[in-house]
């Protein structure tokens, strides 16, 4: 494995982001519509039985070396390590993710996992890891509302069971009005990726979590999103959706066009 230190090359080829300068605040942008379109958030690690302990090595090797994607955990965790090494004052929150179709915040607790950035006195999220769902600029705990290709997002203060601030969205093409997406503490605050093993362990083994199931692959693209299951594939674009069932030779056709991955399981 390369060392350690190269963590920074290999994110900036790994996200196609070609200028060798450090990455400014202004940057911030570009990076995370990149991440977003080449780093997939996916579980297959999970599902096959494949996860390991969480460390900066494991997260190296694991999407920047084997160029596979992961889980909020993960992505954001690896955001968090690029952003240290460039200088940022940066560090890892836990939040809830809502779920609207009980009306209530998810029953795995705070496993949803972001980075916060200070710049300039101002407080950000930013978030690489939260499926479709994700702003692809740094949002501001300021309350004011950034615009992205995937909707419109804000941060409200406000005290809930799972911290001080909820993330809101309203996604393009999909949403009218805004929804709730996570709450997070802003004052519970990780600066070592390790003390996030918990979260993993829990997606992972938690009846109730979503992530332990099947297989889930999604990324964006340049004119909206793919999402690859086992049994189907869904894209969008510009804002027209198309939903396919498939095989698991069609499964494996899409996993290496859009995601770029062979299967790692032992043959039977």
């Amino acid at each position: 494995m390369p060392a350690i230190n190269s963590l920074d090359k290999l994110f900036r080829k790994r996200i196609q982001y070609s200028s060798p300068d450090p990455v400014s605040f202004q940057d911030l942008d570009i990076i995370l519509e990149k991440m977003a379109n080449h780093i997939p958030f996916e579980n297959v690690c999970i599902i096959e039985e494949r996860s390991r302990i969480l460390t900066k090595e494991h997260l190296v090797n694991k999407m920047l070396i084997l160029n596979e994607g992961g889980l909020c955990y993960e992505l954001n965790s690896l955001l968090y390590l690029f952003l240290i090494e460039n200088g940022f004052e940066a560090s890892l929150i836990q939040g809830a993710v809502y779920d609207h179709a009980s009306g209530a915040f998810g029953r795995i607790g705070r496993t949803h996992v972001a980075v916060k950035v200070c710049h300039e006195k101002q407080d950000y999220i930013l978030d690489g890891g939260f499926g479709g769902n994700i702003p692809m600029k740094p949002v501001p705990l300021s309350g004011e509302t950034v615009s992205s290709g995937n909707g419109e997002f804000r941060i409200r203060a406000g005290e809930t069971a799972y911290g001080d601030y909820r993330l809101e969205m309203k996604l393009k093409h999909k949403d009218t009005d805004w929804r709730i997406g996570y709450a997070f503490d802003s004052k519970r605050t990780i600066r070592d990726v390790r003390f996030l093993d918990d979260v993993r362990v829990t997606v992972e083994e938690h009846p109730a979590s979503p992530f332990n199931k099947h297989r889930l692959l999604t990324k964006r693209t340049d004119d909206g999103s793919v999402t690859l299951t086992e049994t189907s594939f869904t894209q969008w674009k510009k804002g027209n959706v198309k939903k396919s069932e498939i095989n698991s030779e069609e499964y494996q056709e899409l996993l290496n066009l859009w995601f770029s991955q062979t299967d790692k399981r032992d043959p039977e």
